[in-house]
């Protein structure tokens, strides 16, 4: 596959968007975010979404012009409005006013689009010494367990904490799928198959075909049962709490339901302390003596970090198929 340099890249994503009727400064926002995940290793919610973001644009699904408010209902309560605006706006707005508060605090988003990453914005929590934890609903594509037919979302859940000064957060980042919607896209535009076990076709059966998927089958949830749980939590709280409705009732509005939440840690110890200890527990980790098989044992995020690593300087690898029809958005 081609590499594209991150700013190549960035500037076609600006590129893009602005063609679409987006404003300068929130073109480079959300494209920048869309970047950032590809430079990561999340191809899946990368530049990838691009050619969707534009076609909700022309829909009126996306208002590219929009700009999302908030307000404080009570002390710790935060309501976004995202006023159909680009996700990656109205989650970003929420950080900031979670970062503002600088307590134990809760932000929903209501009419919000598609955010992107959600690990990016636990990230930016944790960076302010805060804990971070992001969850959210989506349109459906899971069966429960134990069903064969959609009823809820890939339903992403993100958590982070700082490690010591001068090291990315920890990290934990996934949709309650066992795979995210986003990542049968890469592997269709690859022409691969996906593992056993993740999709389910139309009539229910086991498929490794990411086509079948698309042709009205479903994924299935991560860890059985396990991630069933989690997930239909998700979508209770999220759907609910922000209006977004239940995905796979009638009154569902389409949205992503977003519910971030953080609190300090300097509430309940001293940062430096929780930094320091985190790491020491990071370290002890890494020195666990290894199963038959394995190289190393690494802590959440690290993978993301050192793929960063490697795709800034050698490029973002993307098949000519996306990067074609990327270019086709401008012409």
């Amino acid at each position: 596959m081609p590499l594209i340099s991150a700013d190549e890249l960035l500037a076609l994503g600006i590129e893009i968007l602005e063609a679409a009727g987006t404003p300068s400064a929130a073109a480079r926002t959300v494209a920048g975010s869309l970047v950032r995940t590809n430079l990561v290793g999340h191809d899946s919610h990368g530049v990838l979404r691009l050619p969707r973001y534009v076609a909700e644009i022309h829909k009126g699904r996306i208002d590219p012009r929009a700009e999302p408010t908030a307000e404080q209902t009570r002390p710790g309560a935060v309501v976004v409005h995202g006023r159909r605006a680009f996700g990656q706006l109205s989650a970003g707005r929420a950080v900031r006013e979670l970062v503002a508060l600088h307590g134990v605090g809760v932000a929903v988003v209501r009419g919000c689009n598609h955010i992107g990453r959600v690990g990016e914005y636990v990230a930016e929590l944790a960076e302010h010494d805060l804990v971070g934890i992001a969850f959210g609903n989506t349109t459906t594509s899971v069966a429960p367990y134990g069903g064969r037919e959609r009823r809820l979302g890939t339903n992403p859940l993100a958590w982070a904490v700082p490690r010591e000064r001068g090291k990315p957060p920890i990290v934990m980042d996934w949709a309650t799928s066992v795979v995210a919607e986003g990542k049968l896209a890469v592997a269709r535009d690859r022409g691969l198959p996906v593992a056993e076990g993740l999709v389910r076709d139309a009539d229910g059966r086991m498929s490794t075909d990411p086509n079948d998927f698309y042709a009205g089958g479903m994924l299935l949830p991560f860890a059985d049962h396990k991630g069933y749980g989690l997930s239909v939590l998700i979508e209770l709280v999220a759907g609910l709490l922000t209006g977004a409705g239940i995905a796979s009732m009638p009154d569902y509005a389409g949205d992503f339901g977003t519910v971030l939440m953080s609190f300090p840690i300097d509430t309940f110890q001293p940062v430096e302390e929780f930094r320091t200890r985190t790491e020491e527990f990071c370290r002890r980790l890494a020195e666990t003596p290894l199963a038959p098989g394995h190289t190393e044992v690494l802590v959440p995020g690290e993978p993301e970090e050192r793929t960063r690593a490697e795709r800034e300087r050698a490029g973002i690898p993307i098949t000519d198929t996306i990067l074609g029809e990327l270019k086709s958005l401008v012409r």
